[in-house]
């Protein structure tokens, strides 16, 4: 029997900033245990007046570009001048067991130790381009506790671009000098959604190769992005390592959301957020759904073997499920 939650108790744990009563929030909202999904409804729309004032950055990038370590750096930067600094961390979760990596806590050991932040590795399940289903849930927690900057960092593969640009503010694109070269690792769509780029590692002999690549992606991004009308990403060069650069990724990102304030995209981006979201949960409920209704649960076995040897093919094999799922809302 899953145990009742008080809600009230645990919203005003999270409205003083209590980390047991954050975390706690947190792993309600990722859970897909239906009692549990309500629970978490029902403590979101008790947080909901809190929530909203945070500035809310995606970081994604090429393999290798240093996330976490940039995180890391930033993010211990920020605290230090006194803002309150949440990460959700989505790792990327195995097929075969399920688990995730989770290696952001040992990459983020500084930030993680400091008092004004809270990193959260979040794994990523099945859901499309690595990022969580509960992702939205959890930084509305962390911006209810108080947390007036937010990060989510992504896994930096497949859509998962897409799919942090649709729940943050703005979206910074990490990349390096090699990756810079004939724009290798660099796709137009990426290019398209970035609001602020970042080549890191431009210290020591990285320095010159960085400064080359932020040149290239200038000069790429003058051609993908021809119409005058259009606003262009700034390409910067920075270091983690050494901080060199840090201060002017930031001030690029916030004059990218008094850019939304200022022409009032703000408000109109994360009114489509929202929408967003209201079908990302339909889809997922509905995935669920189909997944747990009995019918489909005691032909699983069956028909996913007759997938596999090729006796039936995967659109008959679909098929097939959706009409088990169809029998089951009917009540057959």
């Amino acid at each position: 029997m899953t145990r009742a939650v008080d809600i009230a108790d645990l919203a005003a744990g999270v409205r003083a900033g209590a980390r047991q009563a954050v975390a706690r929030a947190i792993t309600l909202v990722e859970s897909s245990k239906p009692a549990h999904r309500d629970q978490a409804s029902a403590l979101l729309a008790e947080l909901a007046p809190d929530t909203g004032s945070a500035v809310r950055v995606g970081i994604s990038g090429v393999p290798g570009a240093g996330k976490s370590t940039f995180i890391n750096a930033m993010g211990s930067r920020l605290v230090g001048r006194g803002h309150r600094v949440a990460v959700v961390a989505v790792d990327p979760s195995s097929r075969r067991t399920g688990g995730s990596i989770l290696g952001d806590r040992t990459r983020m050991a500084e930030l993680t130790a400091l008092e004004g932040a809270f990193v959260r590795p979040s794994p990523s399940g099945r859901h499309l381009g690595g990022v969580a289903r509960a992702t939205r849930e959890s930084m509305l927690v962390l911006e209810a506790a108080g947390y007036d900057v937010v990060i989510v960092e992504t896994v930096g593969v497949g859509q998962n671009e897409i799919a942090v640009s649709e729940m943050v503010d703005t979206f910074l694109l990490l990349t390096l000098a090699r990756a810079g070269d004939q724009l290798q690792g660099i796709k137009r769509g990426i290019l398209e959604l970035a609001d602020v780029i970042a080549v890191n590692k431009a210290d020591g002999d990285g320095a010159l190769p960085a400064r080359a690549a932020a040149r290239e992606l200038s000069g790429a991004l003058r051609l993908v992005m021809s119409d005058k009308e259009l606003r262009r990403p700034p390409v910067l060069t920075c270091s983690a390592a050494t901080g060199e650069g840090l201060d002017e990724v930031w001030q690029a990102v916030l004059d990218h959301r008094a850019y939304l304030e200022e022409g009032g995209s703000l408000e109109a981006r994360r009114a489509q957020q929202q929408e967003d979201w209201m079908w990302a949960m339909v889809d997922a409920h509905l995935t669920d759904g189909v997944r747990e209704a009995p019918e489909v649960r005691a032909a699983r076995a069956e028909l996913t073997a007759a997938v596999r040897s090729g006796e039936l093919s995967a659109v008959d094999g679909t098929a097939r499920i959706l009409e088990l799922y169809a029998a089951h809302l009917r009540g057959d």
